[in-house]
Parts: C-alpha cells; structure tokens; sequence
C-alpha cells in the first residue's frame, strides 16, 4: 500500500485581506475532491496561543517575538508535522510571514526574527493576500480592529508595504510564495486560485494517485 504524501500550506496577509476566509474555502474545496484536509491557525489553538492572541496589548517587542517564535515551534511539532507526516494537507491561517510583518512592527529586526524561528519548516505554498491599502482598510473597518497592530494608524499601509517585502525576500530565500491582489478579487475567487494551486502540488507529490 502506498501512503499519500501531505502538503503543508500557509495563509498570511495584512488584517482584513481575508486569510480566514479563503483558507475555509480552499480546505472545503479540497475537501470536495477528496482530500485529507486539516486547518490551523497561529497563534495556536493551545493555552499559549491563546494567551498570545489575547495578549497583544501587554505584549510587544522581543518578549511577543519569543512567545509566539515558541508557539509555532510547538505547532510544529504537535500538529503540523503529524498532520503532513499522516498524508493531510493541512492549510495554517498565519505562519512566519506574519511574524516578519507583525514583529518588524514592533521593532524586531528581520535576522533576529529569523533566528528566533530557525528550524521552523518551510511551506510547500506560502500563500501572501495582499492589496491597496485602501480597500484592505475598508475591510478591515467593517470587520473589526482586533490587535493593537490592526489599531496603530496608517496599519493597513504599514502592513500591506511590509508584505510586498517579505513576499519578495522570502521568493529570492526560495519559499514557493504564491501572492494574491484581493484588491478586485472576492475571497472565493480568491480560494480557488489557492485551490487550484495545491492541487496541482498534491498531484506532482502524489503521481500514483487518481
């Protein structure tokens, strides 16, 4: 019996790009074909985690940069490597992209950052939504503003410059980025791009699949 490989994809994206939502889309899609598809989501659904998400405004600098530098360390061991290892295709809304926006925000520098994550796996697909920062602050308005980042003035400028970068330095590190303009696109037009692009991978890693 030959075992199905597993695809490990992250989401990431200024707040109100809809990462959220077009990771649903994408792993319900998959879903429809089939597919073993598992999400995630950083911080992690564990007691850090969500000690990190409800701790943004106590938290900043080198301290928030370590503890969520150590939550997906242990995302990582605990689910995202089992997941890939049992054959699923597991989708993460937030990966290390995040932290080279979010954390360069709090005035981390980009190789501290990289260090403190050394050893964290790259992606078979780093997806990046991002668009004008015009129509992502609009989105981000009628959602909500939920961290202290999504409240600093002019962070959806901030947020959406810092993306293009790391889009940009982590393609010329080798990561398979995957950038999506969600400035015209609606979250569903959106996910299948993403879909379509994990398909294609999970057949290239899969060959002697239907």
């Amino acid at each position: 019996m030959t075992s199905q490989r597993g695809l490990f994809i992250s989401v990431d994206g200024p707040g109100g790009s809809g990462k959220s939502t077009v990771a649903a889309l994408a792993a319900a899609r998959l879903a429809c074909h089939g597919l073993a598809v598992r999400q995630t989501r950083e911080p992690s659904p564990t007691p850090l985690g969500q000690l990190i998400r409800a701790g943004t405004d106590e938290y900043a600098g080198m301290a928030l940069a370590c503890l969520v530098a150590g939550d997906r360390h242990h995302h990582l061991g605990a689910e995202i490597r089992p997941a890939v290892a049992a054959g699923q295709i597991i989708i993460c809304d937030r990966y290390l992209p995040s932290s080279l926006v979010l954390q360069r925000m709090d005035d981390i520098s980009w190789d501290v950052i990289l260090q403190l994550n050394q050893g964290a796996d790259q992606p078979a697909l780093a997806v990046i939504l991002n668009g004008t920062p015009a129509v992502i602050a609009a989105r981000l308005a009628a959602r909500g503003r939920h961290s202290r980042f999504e409240r600093q003035p002019g962070s959806s400028q901030t947020e959406s410059d810092l993306y293009t970068d790391t889009a940009t330095r982590l393609a010329q590190a080798g990561w398979p980025v995957c950038t999506i303009d969600i400035t015209t696109r609606s979250a569903d037009e959106a996910a299948m791009i993403v879909t379509d692009r994990i398909l294609a991978l999970h057949a290239d890693a899969n060959p002697e699949q239907p």
